[in-house]
């Protein structure tokens, strides 16, 4: 009997499709398998087996699978469940999950390549070229096939492929497709003796052998105990080459003489890049009596509810009780999941975590590149061993086999959320379904819950356990709200700085403490304007004006990356006028400097974490105090723990305040909640200044008297009266088109079309605060659902509607998109 094979592919279709399996693989291929199928006339893609079965698909030919790339499935099956979960309640397609979950690593496509065809002679052929059709011919002349990504790259010429095309026809250019293999495993050499480790007289003989060289007596003797070989109880050790030389001290000509003497074998093995940890040193530390009552809370909420919440005040020690959680269920056999909303955290927590679980922490999370991250999924893949897995939002793909605990920390950060591209998926959210799928428990932690977390919490749906004291009963810092307006009339402000914030600041360094500058924005002044005419830079592709990056001296889009030179001259109307305004970290961090400058002044924002390893050069630089100052953006207020921080300055709480959005009140307690909590979490009670131009604001008195449950109370009767969630579950759906009018209509008939559905759950469209991204016009549409609404039924029904609308060239030429849950 024939079989077929339901194929993902890592693209952003909405059904599987089926493949006949070869014979030849039959035995071989199950569910969560990985193969290589053809896809259109030439491309080739890696997909995901979904399922198998005899039904022969009619109406069309069916392709067989190309090849079985693994001889097991390298995705479990509550990895696929997870998937079409994601899928249907995220309105995306399976594809869109897959292409997300699995590191590129794992998902070989084939690559087009040009080649000349050799039949042509070449001095004919250049003789009948245009000057831009040589260039290329003659950069192809020296490789026998290339990318077209690589010809434009060498000649410069951006329109290759219209160039190349007539070639192509002409049979001049040959068109080619190679699968890439894009995972490099890391190979070492390593080192065996050539007699079997029961052979005494054989040992012996090897003695005899070296016994005129003193240094290939100290290789042999080293390799006796690197490997283990003369202790009969311990398992023998594999010997690394570059270990051996090391500890014996000797050249590799030395090593070279004994592989000619039949002593050693040198061979190359593929290993896990990951391997090589210390073993473990410490127990977790000590639990206060409050964090031991927390912890006793938890384990009975676990009792009645597999999801709790840990509200705990900032520096309450919410780790520690994780860590002591995280052993019981590694001593129970099973695996931890620990989210952290940035990678910034994963730097503080590895060495943390590491001291106590040793070689049993993964970490994981997109600044490692494909190659390691491939190597954490294998080793997730082939081995159960109980372990913890430390990483971002994307860890929530990995393949666990025997997950017992998620631990999503700082459980309310927004950067849990994916924006682009889809899956548009919340990774909190998601790690609940993923833990329940595994039967595990899941805790989330945060000093400022989620408005919707907190909301389950106080009505039974989770269980919920409060830390209402720091960590050694250090105090909470004392906040005070600076009114800017009033330092500006008095005179009192130096720049952005007022006066009981440098004041306080001076105060702390003198003392040999640090200080701590919030600014939300990143780059060094947010507006450039010309004094005389107005003009301000522009985004060519964005409705956005340009950022002021003054170590490049570039204006760039935070957007799409748009970048120029600043004019020396305004380009409108060429007057030397051109002002530089407002304040980005990067001019704080000038400013600071002027300001203090015998005092080291450190930055992290975007800018200047690019690379894996900056995150953890500023953090530890900061810890072990060869920074005085560190200003950074919204990196610095999560969860990181400085012990000499006694002051904090939120520089522009405004930018904050009064945001466009339902979550703006929420967002903004939040972080300047949790910005407030980096000040004083040790022996220093710490002091923090937010400045303003706003005084009265009644998010910024909550945030003063450190009182979630009054702003909680506060918000949640706004929610209610507004339905808004958790009172009800909104989907906004973004229609893009390149022109502006096509995406206006376009928006105006899909939202007619889903009132008639819909009724008044149906807001909108109207245009975002940024209408205009990357070339594209956006409109906005908002449909709020009923909480309880199954997502199944509402993505039916609105791909119904799309299907229905498919003909209509205002919708066939735009791009529709949906973002649940949106934060």
């Amino acid at each position: 009997m024939s079989a077929y094979a339901e194929v993902i592919l890592p693209l952003p279709l909405y059904s599987t499709f089926t493949y006949a399996i070869p014979q030849e693989m039959a035995e071989d291929t199950r569910v969560g398998s990985r193969v290589l199928v053809q896809f259109g006339r030439r491309k080739f893609y890696t997909g995901i087996v979904a399922a198998i079965h005899a039904d022969a698909p009619e109406g069309y030919e069916v392709k067989p699978l190309t090849a079985l790339l693994d001889p097991t499935p390298i995705v479990r099956y509550p990895q696929l469940k997870l998937w079409q979960w994601m899928a249907d309640y995220y309105l995306c397609s399976p594809g869109d999950v897959y292409k997300a979950a699995v590191p590129a690593g794992l998902k070989p496509e084939s690559e087009t390549y040009l080649s000349l065809n050799p039949d042509y002679d070449l001095d004919e052929l250049f003789s009948g070229l245009n000057e831009r059709e040589a260039e290329i011919i003659r950069i192809m002349t020296s490789e026998k096939k290339i990318t077209l990504q690589e010809i434009e790259k060498r000649s410069g010429i951006k329109n290759a492929p219209a160039i190349l095309r007539p070639l192509m026809e002409g049979n001049v250019v040959e068109v080619s497709e190679t699968v890439v293999e894009r995972y490099r495993p890391k190979i070492e050499r390593m080192v065996r003796l050539t007699v079997p480790r029961d052979d005494q007289d054989a040992l012996h003989a090897l003695f005899d052998l070296v016994s005129r060289s003193r240094r290939q007596e100290q290789a042999l003797v080293a390799y006796l105990d690197l490997s283990k070989w003369l202790n009969p109880m311990a398992k023998l050790q594999e010997v690394r080459r570059q270990a051996l030389l090391d500890k014996a001290g000797i050249t590799p000509g030395i090593l070279k003489a004994m592989q000619d003497k039949g002593i050693f074998e040198v061979y190359k093995k593929s290993i896990n890049r990951f391997q090589d940890m210390p073993e473990s040193t410490r127990p977790p530390m000590e639990l206060s009596e409050i964090q031991r009552e927390a912890l006793a809370g938890i384990r009975r909420s676990f009792r009645d509810n597999p999801i709790c919440l840990l509200h705990g005040v900032t520096g309450s020690g919410k780790t520690e009780i994780y860590t002591h959680l995280i052993r019981e269920v590694l001593d129970a056999g099973r695996q931890v999941l620990y989210l952290v909303p940035e990678i910034s955290l994963t730097t503080q927590l590895t060495d943390r975590l590491r001291r106590v679980f040793s070689d049993r922490l993964l970490v994981y999370h997109s600044k490692f590149s494909d190659n390691e991250r491939t190597d954490v999924w294998k080793r997730l893949l082939h081995g159960n061993e109980p372990m913890i897995v430390l990483g971002a939002r994307s860890a929530v793909f990995l393949p666990f086999a025997q997950l017992g605990l998620v631990i999503v920390d700082e459980e309310h950060e927004s950067s849990y959320k994916q924006y682009d591209p889809a899956p548009r998926y919340n990774a909190r959210d998601t790690a609940l379904m993923l833990a329940s799928m595994h039967g595990a428990n899941t805790l989330l932690g945060s000093a400022t819950p989620a408005i919707e977390t907190y909301y389950k919490a106080t009505t039974g749906k989770y269980g919920l356990v409060t830390l209402d004291r720091r960590h050694n009963d250090a105090l909470l810092p004392d906040i005070e709200i600076i009114d800017m307006k009033d330092q500006r009339k008095r005179k009192e402000n130096t720049g952005i700085f007022s006066s009981p914030l440098r004041l306080a600041t001076e105060e702390a360094l003198a003392s040999g403490r640090q200080a701590l500058m919030f600014q939300n924005r990143r780059g060094f002044a947010p507006f450039v304007i010309c004094r005389n005419c107005g003009w301000t830079p522009r985004c060519a592709n964005c409705d956005v004006s340009l950022v002021y990056h003054k170590h490049s001296d570039m204006l760039r889009c935070h957007y799409c990356g748009y970048a120029v030179m600043l004019p020396p001259v305004c380009p409108a109307c060429g007057e030397n006028s051109i002002d530089i305004q407002g304040y980005g970290t990067e001019r704080i961090a000038e400013e600071v400097h002027e300001r203090f400058p015998q005092y080291r002044v450190g930055r992290m924002d975007l800018d200047t974490t690019r690379n894996k390893d900056a995150y953890q050069e500023i953090i530890e630089d900061f810890s072990s105090h060869n920074m005085d100052i560190l200003v950074g953006t919204q990196m610095v207020t999560k969860g990181l723990d400085f012990e000499k921080v006694t002051v904090v300055g939120v520089l522009n709480a405004d930018s904050l305040l009064n945001f466009p959005d339902f979550r703006s009140d929420e967002r903004a307690f939040n972080m300047l909640s949790q910005v407030a909590g980096r000040a004083g979490r040790h022996a220093d009670k710490g002091r923090v200044f937010i400045q303003t131009n706003d005084p009265a604001s009644k998010v910024l008195d909550f945030v003063r008297r450190h009182d979630y449950p009054g702003f909680y109370a506060d918000e949640i009767e706004s929610r209610r009266q507004l339905q808004y969630p958790p009172f009800t579950r909104i989907i906004n759906i973004f229609i893009k088109n390149k022109e502006s009018h096509a995406c206006d209509e376009a928006a105006l008939l899909l939202a007619t079309h889903l009132r008639s559905t819909f009724g008044e759950r149906v807001l909108g469209p109207q245009k975002p605060l940024v209408s205009r991204v990357n070339t594209y016009y956006l409109q906005c549409i908002m449909l709020k659902v009923e909480a309880t609404a199954s997502m199944i039924k509402v993505k039916r029904i609105l791909r119904t509607i799309y299907e229905s609308l498919a003909r209509d060239q205002r919708i066939k030429s735009s791009t529709i998109y949906y973002d649940v849950d949106p934060v």
